[in-house]
């Protein structure tokens, strides 16, 4: 993911910050291990001195293989000894190790000269700072997620579900989703009219993603059409994006897919993501007021008038939704009406 050299820069001192608090929390520990055992400290003198004098012995031509071998004994039983040490003051074997945040990259950022996954999720967020996201799911999350505003006595006639019914089944399969999002790659589109949780689901899956760890993109769909413009054309402004973050991130999310203007120029973007990232297997999550054609994987209720995703998008994108992602309809009142109904009857 390209990034200007001041954002690297910036990562880079994030690093520096990580290595320098844990290695004041391992010399912590080892003052803390020498008041409680200063029998310690003579056994990593010793260790030194038998590591030096084994080092020598390997490089030096008239060693013998006795010798070397003798040291290495002497250098095991020491090791050994201050494994016993460390137990008999309550400590674990690894208690003085070197201590890391990331073991893959060990806190350097990059595995086998490649930018490990910790770089990536930290360049995300270093652009994503002034995104209000995070602020968003503080409230709209699993935690907070509420079955109140689903009636359950009005029966859809294409599903024969409640919405309170199909709610269930909706949310199952997004926690299902979250617990194997490293094991299985999924995708979701979250179809349905405005205000029935489509949004609210997705910042509860960013939500426990964010919490995991994960690096996520969010964003509505006029945000996610006017990144690429910004990098196309030198006057339509910035981005706080490069648009490569959209096939790089852990799970990209594009909510109100449908309301961004409709060109042939925005097709092969949205075609370019969808297809890119089936080939990495990166999981999206897409929300639309669209609506699918009826086909026989999907049920979809004669009362909605909606135009679908078949028509207003390519066959090729339609295709690959089809096939790769789980269509999930939800339906009900508007809950943001009732919200503020709630409200303004209080």
């Amino acid at each position: 993911m390209p990034l200007t050299n001041t954002q690297y820069d910036s990562i880079m001192r994030i690093y520096d910050d990580i290595r320098t608090n844990n290695r004041h929390i391992q010399s912590d520990r080892y003052n803390e291990v020498i008041t409680a055992c200063p029998a310690i400290a003579d056994i990593d003198y010793d260790i030194i001195d038998m590591s030096v004098k084994n080092a020598r012995a390997r490089i030096d031509a008239n060693s013998s293989d006795t010798t070397t071998d003798e040291l290495a004994a002497a250098l095991k039983t020491l090791q050994q000894k201050r494994v016993s040490a460390l137990a008999s003051i309550g400590k674990p074997a690894d208690y003085l190790d070197d201590i890391y945040t990331c073991p893959y990259c060990k806190d350097s950022g990059y595995v086998n000269g490649k930018r490990c996954t910790c770089f990536n999720k930290k360049a995300i967020d270093l652009i994503y700072k002034d995104s209000n996201l995070k602020n968003i799911t503080s409230d709209e999350n699993f935690n907070t997620f509420s079955y109140s505003w689903y009636n359950n006595i009005d029966v859809d006639p294409a599903t024969g579900l409640t919405p309170y019914n199909n709610m269930q089944k909706v949310v199952s399969i997004c926690h299902d989703f979250v617990d194997n999002f490293d094991n299985t790659f999924s995708n979701l589109l979250f179809i349905g009219q405005t205000g029935v949780g489509k949004t609210f689901l997705s910042n509860c899956i960013a939500k426990s993603l964010m919490d995991s760890y994960h690096s996520i993109i969010y964003l509505t769909a006029g945000e996610f059409f006017d990144s690429f413009k910004s990098g196309d054309y030198k006057d339509y402004g910035e981005s706080k994006f490069d648009t490569s973050f959209f096939t790089e991130c852990d799970l990209l999310i594009i909510d109100d897919l449908g309301t961004e203007n409709s060109s042939s120029y925005n097709l092969s973007n949205l075609f370019y993501i969808i297809n890119e990232r089936l080939l990495r297997k990166k999981s999206v999550i897409i929300s639309s007021n669209l609506e699918m054609p009826d086909i026989e994987s999907v049920i979809i209720s004669s009362n909605l008038e909606m135009p679908d995703i078949e028509s207003r998008y390519s066959q090729r994108i339609f295709s690959r939704i089809v096939s790769a992602y789980s269509i999930l309809r939800l339906f009900g009142d508007d809950i943001r009406c009732m919200k503020k109904l709630s409200h303004d009857k209080a």
